[in-house]
């Protein structure tokens, strides 16, 4: 997996993803059906608007009280025979897991889909220790069996279509080699590989949507049912939860059950929900273990206006609706999370001193769908923007800050700001080609490369103000100022009150 450390500048790998013409057609098809589903399913509920507010309010008070449920959350899980780990960062995680495997004599796990172990590269980690870790999940097993990584937060195999996973299918499935591209076929195929693992494998491991402090609960959300084998057969079962994924009570689980689904899956309800609390005898996995893990995560919760990210319940609700994601994919984000929010949660995460994960805040349009989508009410353009500023702050004035600072200034009076449209007018003249502009010098270049400019016109707009208010002197007819509102309630002759 790539885990969170993009490899490239976004700008630079965006332009090599732009270049597929199928990666742009599979995006353009799913998002579009995810977005339309899921405006359907959103708009059953009169109160949906009222839903997003409270989940915000939810998820920020668990936020403002974090250590307390975390503790609370370790003191429950223990008493219900289960045993906690904390986790400072990646390394941890992945040396927790790999030595609970090791004394088991573990060596070949199942996994969950679990977007938190792909962020601390688990598989990776645990194939250099000789465990093999099997991805479950329908997409997380194609992309693991192609050697790829993830595109997108729901499905991660988005940027693969049919044939592409027919050929996969037959030639890397035991037992396979003559499948069609049917849906049926594909899926049968992947359920007879992966039944065998669910009645054999010893130990799995999961994340976690939620955590539940009061009661000591993890849950686990998904569409497939892979996720229900592996909590439930395995006789030892590790789960990897992000601190930030705990809720204070049992009820405030009920929130996130109606904005979850509808925000991913466009349904109305999650097909599979798995709620354990420690360990029952004669009954699941007889021995559980709970991953705290942090990897950057107090850092953001520090941050006043980056906090906001950690309310995150990875619906993927905005890369659906994301033109950028839409078009440059999920890889050129360079880290598992992608889309809008992997755009201002890998940087804090990562710490903005990271050159390549530092370009992610420019991958907007700064259209605000992401903010009209989340569930929980991110304001993700308003991060966007901060961030913007956290990479520039430190740096001395560049050229584009003095161009930034010497427009304020003539648009600041109006007799510098027609001042600067005459001169503009003059220096224009050789750069216009049939009334167009299609090529600027230097580093003006940029604005040419995909668009034409329009040349400024002989007259601007004040000037025809003025002369236009000349012309109605001169013939005696009233100027706007005869109707300004100081004047408009003024009886006319003839007129009646």
């Amino acid at each position: 997996m790539s885990g969170l450390h993009p490899q490239l500048p976004f700008p630079e790998a965006a332009k090599s993803e732009l270049l597929s013409a199928q990666l742009r057609s599979n995006l353009r098809k799913v998002t579009h059906t995810i977005r339309e589903k899921r405006l359907s399913a959103v708009a059953e509920l009169p109160y949906w608007e009222e839903l997003r507010v409270l989940g915000e309010a939810t998820k920020n008070e668990a936020l403002a009280h974090l250590s307390d449920h975390l503790l609370e959350l370790e003191k429950n899980v223990k008493a219900r025979g289960g045993q906690v780990h904390w986790a400072t960062d990646a390394q941890e995680a992945r040396e927790l897991v790999a030595q609970i495997a090791e004394r088991h004599q573990v060596r070949e796990l199942i996994k969950v889909k679990s977007i938190t172990s792909d962020e601390i590269e688990l598989n990776k980690a645990l194939d250099e220790r000789g465990i093999h870790a099997i991805e479950t999940d329908l997409a997380e097993l194609i992309v693991q069996l192609s050697h790829d990584t993830p595109s997108h937060i729901l499905v991660p195999a988005i940027h693969r279509n049919r044939a592409e996973i027919q050929a996969l299918f037959n030639r890397e499935l035991p037992g396979e080699g003559h499948l069609s591209d049917l849906p049926a076929d594909l899926a049968g195929a992947a359920r007879r590989y992966l039944r065998h693992k669910f009645l054999t494998t010893k130990m799995a491991v999961s994340g976690a949507n939620f955590g539940i402090a009061d009661t000591g609960t993890v849950c686990v959300v998904e569409s497939e049912g892979n996720g229900r084998m592996c909590v439930t057969l395995p006789e030892v079962l590790v789960s990897i939860m992000g601190v930030e994924k705990v809720l204070p009570t049992w009820d405030d689980i009920s929130v996130f059950m109606e904005l979850l689904p509808r925000s991913s899956t466009a349904e109305r309800m999650n097909p599979y929900t798995s709620f354990w609390s420690g360990v029952t005898a004669d009954d699941g996995p007889q021995e559980f273990h709970l991953i705290l893990l942090d990897n950057g995560r107090s850092k953001v919760l520090a941050d006043q206006t980056g906090r906001q990210t950690l309310r995150c319940i990875r619906c993927s609700a905005c890369l659906n609706v994301c033109p950028v994601y839409e078009r440059a994919g999920g890889h050129a984000y360079g880290s598992v999370y992608p889309g809008p929010i992997g755009a201002i949660l890998t940087p804090q995460l990562l710490g903005m001193q990271d050159h390549n994960a530092n370009t992610l805040p420019g991958a907007s349009s700064l259209c605000g769908a992401c903010f009209d989508a989340c569930p929980v009410r991110i304001n993700i353009p308003q991060v966007l923007i901060y961030l913007r500023g956290e990479v520039t702050k430190d740096k001395g004035p560049s050229v584009e800050q003095l161009a930034m600072q010497g427009m304020r200034l003539a648009m600041s009076a109006g007799w510098r700001f027609e001042g600067a449209i005459k001169l503009a007018r003059i220096g224009q003249g050789p750069l216009v080609q049939d009334g167009t502009i299609s090529w600027l010098p230097g580093m003006l270049g940029g604005w040419t490369q995909s668009r034409d400019l329009g040349a400024f016109p002989d007259q601007s707009f004040r000037e025809w103000w003025r002369e236009r208010q000349r012309n109605q002197a001169k013939a005696g007819a009233p100027t706007p100022s005869d109707k300004s509102p100081a004047n408009r309630d003024a009886k006319e002759p003839g007129e009646q009150v």
